[in-house]
């Protein structure tokens, strides 16, 4: 009976995992340039192994206008600088200038370029290429000045490589760090949503509630089994 208990458990714990990633997918279904969690659930014979993926679907690209707004225009990442100061990489496109004068993202993560998180000297205007190379029109100097600064660091990493932290930021596996791609390339004046489908991750959340209830069911079973045997045992 303990046999089977355990066995139930070890089920329900990997559920109650692959819940916690489809919440998370479910709480970023409006995040600019989020990539979906694919779920990736061993068999008894591995335990409790349970591990998961980036959803590779481009997410739906939409008009800004905005300079400053960047969308990459297929498979791809751009790197970033992690709170750790180590890289990682994401498709967040929403840019904008800090107080440091340091390009970050929407939720303030520092954008690298070619030696490092990228900073701006101030400016009147900023075009950003496809291949990532920022020109600025320096505050004071003629309309038609344009200097090239810096390029953003677009890469393109093997996904099996990838794996996404605490923070949700991706990262590659062993702290390595990725290559630029000169085949990935960015369009400026749009952002990238998420890719998360919203009917089909709550479909999701109802059967994990499903097969969770069942695995509650069995261990109620087998706890209620174990009780009967007990009691035979003890009447014999």
């Amino acid at each position: 009976m303990s046999e089977l208990l355990l066995t139930v458990m070890q089920g329900a714990r990997r559920v109650m995992a692959a819940q916690a990633i489809n919440a998370n997918n479910l709480a970023n279904v409006s995040t600019d340039g989020f990539r979906a969690e694919l779920v990736h659930i061993g068999g008894l014979a591995e335990g409790d192994a349970i591990s998961s993926t980036p959803d590779l679907r481009v997410g739906t690209v939409r008009t800004t206008g905005n300079a400053l707004d960047v969308a990459l225009t297929d498979q791809g990442w751009i790197a970033i600088q992690t709170p750790e100061g180590t890289e990682g990489y994401s498709r967040r496109g929403d840019l904008h200038v800090d107080a440091f004068g340091q390009l970050v993202n929407g939720i303030g993560q520092p954008i690298l370029g070619n030696g490092g998180p990228i900073a701006l000297p101030p400016f009147q205007r900023i075009d950003i290429t496809s291949d990532g190379s920022i020109a600025i029109v320096p505050a004071g100097a003629e309309a038609d000045t344009l200097a090239v600064v810096d390029r953003i660091k677009l890469v393109n990493p093997d996904p099996a490589r990838l794996v996404r932290g605490e923070d949700g930021t991706l990262r590659m596996n062993g702290g390595a760090q990725a290559v630029p791609d000169p085949l990935v390339s960015i369009q400026s004046g749009s952002l990238e949503g998420s890719n998360v489908n919203a009917v089909g991750e709550m479909l999701k959340m109802i059967d994990l509630a499903r097969q969770f209830e069942a695995q509650v069911k069995l261990m109620r079973t087998a706890e209620k089994n174990s009780s009967d045997l007990a009691t035979v045992l003890r009447l014999n």
